[in-house]
């Protein structure tokens, strides 16, 4: 199963994590992760998480996310395909870069798309192309799922 984590996911464990909710959503993100490195799903990587990542002020934190890339099992540049798709999400309210990921994780046959953000997610619900979710859903979809 291919998976896309957004950049907001991949930043969670630099959040607060004395906050319940923080912590948790950034040891269901870390379990996902080691899931990858088993090979038990496949990390999909874009241009779009490139580019958003290098805009970090923290040199730390982009070198730790920028090693994933090196995990991923799928890259996708942006290209108009990604662009076509980006401009539709955009028409449904979807904040740029939101759109670029989502239309990443669509073009590379994402089944999950990984993210932390709420408002994100509450305008994905319901669209068929992809399923939105926080980082502990997530993981209970790809654990059920390879139950099945």
């Amino acid at each position: 199963m291919r998976i896309y984590l957004d950049l907001c996911c991949f930043n969670r464990p630099y959040d607060d994590q004395t906050q319940t909710r923080i912590r948790l959503e950034t040891e269901a993100k870390i379990v996902l992760q080691q899931k990858v490195r088993a090979g038990e799903c496949d990390l999909v990587w874009s241009s779009v998480l490139d580019f958003e990542n290098a805009k970090s002020p923290f040199a730390e934190h982009r070198e730790a996310i920028s090693a994933w890339r090196k995990l991923a099992a799928h890259f996708i540049l942006m290209d108009d395909d990604v662009l076509g798709l980006a401009h539709g999400l955009l028409a449904g309210g979807i904040g740029e870069y939101d759109a670029l990921h989502v239309a990443s994780a669509i073009k590379a046959g994402a089944v999950v798309f990984v993210t932390t953000d709420d408002r994100l997610l509450s305008k994905l619900r319901g669209r068929h192309e992809i399923r939105a979710m926080p980082p502990g859903d997530a993981l209970a979809f790809l654990e059920k799922w390879y139950e099945n």
